[in-house]
């Protein structure tokens, strides 16, 4: 009788796809801060951006989570879906840390390095995006290959972004002579690095949720 009373299946794909699109906004925004690093009122305006997309994510995270103790039957496992939603807000949240972290570290420059990252996190971020929107089509067998060939991108620009982190680790230590410099650039090379790994996690739970469904 209970089972009755609660929602059934619920808007969890639109709410996965309205935060997937916060992800890229945030991401996004975020590139263009570093590529308009120079431009102080440019770098204000993107950083607010950043912190929006990052507001709204998180109303849309507390939505989904509200959601789940609220439906009845889902459109697929619980665990699964808090998995998804908390995986994919820890990628917008790396990207605001970032975001912070150039701020309170007072960064002065951006390095080729830093542009290489982000314009890999935007990537990752983009393909995460896409994969979600796949998850409502999964009966469909073209939409079960897309997701799992989306997720090996995933993978792929994850890889790209260790070698680059690797390569900028390597050319600070061996070249940087200011050690507070050194301080600040490693630590934003990690951050940006990491969004790609969350950009992985959510592509290995989305890969499971798939082929679970296949």
């Amino acid at each position: 009788m209970f089972g009755k009373l609660l929602p059934r299946e619920g808007n969890f794909f639109e709410l996965f796809n309205a935060h997937g699109a916060k992800i890229v906004e945030g991401a996004r925004a975020f590139q263009s801060l570093v590529q308009n690093y120079d431009d102080t009122s440019l770098r204000a305006r993107y950083g607010h951006e950043v912190d929006e997309a990052e507001h709204a994510a998180d109303k849309i995270t507390t939505e989904v989570n509200r959601l789940l103790h609220k439906t009845f039957i889902t459109p697929i496992d619980r665990d699964q879906i808090h998995s998804l939603i908390n995986s994919m807000d820890d990628i917008v949240d790396l990207v605001q840390d970032a975001t912070e972290t150039m701020a309170l570290y007072d960064v002065r420059n951006v390095t080729d390095e830093v542009l290489q990252l982000s314009d890999l996190s935007l990537k990752c971020c983009e393909r995460v995006q896409h994969a979600v929107s796949l998850l409502a089509r999964l009966s469909e067998p073209t939409a079960h290959e897309a997701a799992l060939k989306t997720c090996e991108e995933i993978d792929r620009l994850e890889s790209d972004a260790d070698r680059v982190l690797r390569s900028a680790m390597s050319k600070l230590f061996r070249e940087e002579a200011d050690v507070r410099e050194l301080i600040k650039l490693k630590a934003i090379y990690e951050l940006l690095e990491s969004i790609s790994d969350r950009c992985e996690d959510v592509a290995n739970l989305i890969e499971g949720i798939v082929l679970e469904h296949s």
